[in-house]
């Protein structure tokens, strides 16, 4: 009976962690589009969008940690949530100072470690969390580069900005696919 329990809460959860992943994927994509469109033509939505992506990232990890076992449990991802919040606000009061791009820096390496923390942590009693090990690597070394370009302007910022998401959305959809493809082998074990 306690196996069939963690069978069904740990279907759950990777149920769970699918739509998510999906969700931040579809998230990214939007916001890409948006910022190769409307945030290289008009520098007002180049702002908005620069905000609104580490606001975002905030309460998607706020969502996340509390459908898995709430903040207290997963100190990566609230320690995420703090870092991009204090990011949401550094990037305004940096766009005065022309250092979005380096703000982001700082963020994408602070978040890609607690991502890679996040991701070795759930490996553990899930799998399938070698795409979000990868993204987090992978954003810790966006950020270095970043803060090489920290003085770039707003379009060169948000261009650059929208391919680190676009890379995002990727291992998001990695991520998901690779968890469904887990739980229909599971489904299929089981029905045989």
């Amino acid at each position: 009976m306690a196996d069939r329990d963690a069978g069904i809460t740990r279907a759950q959860e990777e149920s769970w962690l699918t739509r998510y992943y999906v969700t931040r994927a579809a998230f990214s994509a939007v916001w890409v589009a948006l910022a190769f469109s409307v945030g290289q033509r008009f520098p007002a939505g180049a702002v908005v969008l620069l905000i609104v992506y580490p606001a975002w990232d905030a309460l998607a990890n706020y969502i996340d940690a509390s459908r898995s076992g709430g903040l207290t449990e997963n100190r990566t991802q609230a320690l995420n949530v703090v870092i991009s919040l204090v990011t949401t606000v550094a990037v305004i009061a940096a766009l005065r100072l022309n250092w979005v791009l380096g703000i982001f820096g700082i963020w994408a390496v602070l978040s890609g470690l607690l991502q890679f923390g996040t991701a070795v942590r759930r490996w553990k009693h899930l799998g399938a969390q070698w795409a979000m090990i990868l993204s987090g690597g992978q954003s810790a070394l966006a950020g270095a580069f970043f803060l090489l370009q920290a003085r770039a302007p707003l379009q060169l910022a948000t261009g650059r900005v929208a391919g680190y998401a676009a890379v995002g959305a990727v291992y998001f959809l990695v991520s998901a696919a690779w968890l469904l493809v887990g739980q229909m082998r599971s489904k299929t074990v089981r029905t045989s």
